[in-house]
């Protein structure tokens, strides 16, 4: 499809990885407008992210995943995008694949790079909660969920002009999926590597976010649907 693309990437600490990361979207979508959300670093990453990107914004201090992924949502709706690709800092999502994610919008609003959950890269906590989180969700919105914490996505900018996720954290991207699966936004998934390369250490905090995560599961599937 031919769309005016903005790639956003929330950052945190990850001065290493980052570079990378950005060089490779460029190569794989020529001409897409980058956006760097630094989450309060204390290393280089603004540094980088301002000699690499497009537009780069600094938290003075750590907001969270979706606070940085809210204001870069923002930044790419004031640049005029049609699709909004999201790619992690830390270089777990594969750069060659957002082409795949972008051209999967043709029949969808949402499209996420879904991990194989079988795959030793995965770590065995984070496989038991992404299956989890993945049968929750399906439950909320009553369609099966092949992936519900990766937050390597293209989306249509009417839908992020419509639906506002609350929630600063982890949290904020399974809102956004419930929510579009709740007000009939069509949803695909496009398999990807799964990659823990371990460069830059993970932010996701198990027990703090899961059960941020969890609360938000309660409100949509327990406490009634949106």
């Amino acid at each position: 499809m031919t769309s005016r693309v903005s790639c956003v990437i929330p950052a945190l600490n990850a001065s290493p990885t980052l570079g990378a990361v950005v060089a490779g979207v460029r190569a794989a979508l020529p001409g897409a407008f980058v956006a760097v959300i630094d989450d309060g670093s204390s290393d280089t990453t603004h540094a980088v992210a301002t000699r690499v990107a497009d537009a780069a914004h600094r938290f003075t201090l750590n907001r969270g995943k979706g606070a940085a992924l809210r204001e870069g949502f923002a930044i790419a709706l004031r640049e005029g995008a049609d699709v909004v690709v999201t790619v992690d800092a830390d270089g777990q999502h594969d750069p060659a694949f957002a082409p795949a994610l972008v051209d999967a919008l043709s029949n969808a609003d949402l499209a996420i790079g879904a991990r194989d959950r079988r795959s030793r890269e995965m770590p065995a906590g984070r496989r038991l909660t992404n299956r989890l989180s993945a049968a929750a969700v399906a439950h909320c919105i009553g369609h099966p969920v092949a992936d519900a914490q990766s937050g390597y996505r293209a989306i249509r900018a009417c839908l992020l002009s419509e639906i506002r996720p609350g929630g600063d954290r982890y949290e904020f991207e399974t809102e956004l999926l419930i929510l579009a699966g709740c007000r009939g936004y069509r949803i695909t998934y496009v398999p990807v590597p799964t990659r823990y390369p371990g460069t830059v250490p993970s932010q996701f905090r198990p027990v703090r976010d899961s059960a941020r995560i969890v609360r938000t599961l309660w409100r949509f599937g327990i406490g009634g649907r949106a």
